[in-house]
C-alpha cells in the first residue's frame, strides 16, 4: 500500500464501515476484483477530513458510515466488462431499475478513471447515535436512477432533511459533492487529483 494511504478504522476511532464492493452486497453481485478485505482505505488526508466530519456529525446527533473510499483501478475495469455483459436481472430492480447496465458510463454513474482510485473520495451515510438506524435518505447506496441526485423530487421531507445534513457536514470539513449521487463527496484538496492507483485491498 501507499504510504500515504492507511486504514480508515486505524486513524478514525469510532468510525462505522461496510465495504460493499468486498461482499456481493453491490450492483454487480459478487465482490469486486481489488477488494480483498472489508475494510476501507484513503489518503491520511481524507481520513483527517473525516474525523473532522465525524465530530460535526456527533454534534447532529449523527455517526458516519462508510461504504466505500479508496477503489482499485482493477475494481473500475471489473464495472466495466460486467457492464458489457448480457442482463441477468439479479440487481438491477435495486440499483438500476429504469435505465440499462450498459448506460451507467455514459450517464455518469460510473466512471472510467473513478476519484475513488485516487485515494480522497468516500461514500458514505448517516446514522443515529441514538438507535443505531441508518438515516432515511430515500433511496439507497448505488441506486442508479435519478431519485439519487441532490435535489431530487420524490423523497419525504425527512429524507431531504437527512440529505442535507449529509451534505452540510461534508461540505464544512472540505468535500465537494457529486450532483447524482448524494452518499459520494470528493475532498477538494485531495493530494492526488490527478494519480489513479492500482493496489488491492487487503
Amino acid at each position: 500500500m501507499n504510504d500515504d494511504f492507511v486504514y480508515l478504522d486505524e486513524l478514525v476511532p469510532g468510525i462505522r464501515w461496510d465495504a460493499k464492493y468486498a461482499t456481493p452486497d453491490n450492483f454487480t453481485g459478487k465482490p469486486v476484483d481489488g477488494y480483498l478485505a472489508n475494510r476501507i482505505v484513503g489518503t491520511k488526508a481524507l481520513c483527517t477530513a473525516l474525523g473532522h466530519a465525524q465530530e460535526e456529525a456527533a454534534s447532529l446527533g449523527f455517526g458516519l458510515l462508510v461504504w466505500d473510499g479508496y477503489r482499485p483501478q482493477r475494481a473500475v475495469d471489473c464495472f466495466r466488462r460486467w457492464s458489457e455483459q448480457p442482463e441477468d436481472g439479479r440487481t438491477k430492480q435495486r440499483h438500476y431499475p429504469n435505465i440499462d447496465r450498459s448506460e451507467l458510463f455514459d450517464k455518469g454513474y460510473v466512471a472510467a478513471k473513478s476519484g475513488h482510485s485516487r485515494g480522497s473520495t468516500v461514500d458514505l451515510t448517516l446514522y443515529s447515535l441514538a438507535t443505531g438506524e441508518n438515516a432515511r435518505m430515500g433511496g439507497g447506496y448505488d441506486l442508479m436512477d435519478p431519485i439519487s441526485h441532490h435535489g431530487a423530487r420524490g423523497i419525504t421531507p425527512t429524507e431531504a432533511k437527512n440529505r442535507e445534513h449529509l451534505c452540510s457536514i461534508m461540505e464544512k470539513c472540505g468535500f465537494a459533492r457529486h450532483a447524482c449521487e448524494w452518499w459520494h463527496y470528493t475532498l477538494k484538496s485531495e493530494p492526488y487529483s490527478d494519480v489513479y492507483f492500482d493496489f488491492p485491498i487487503t
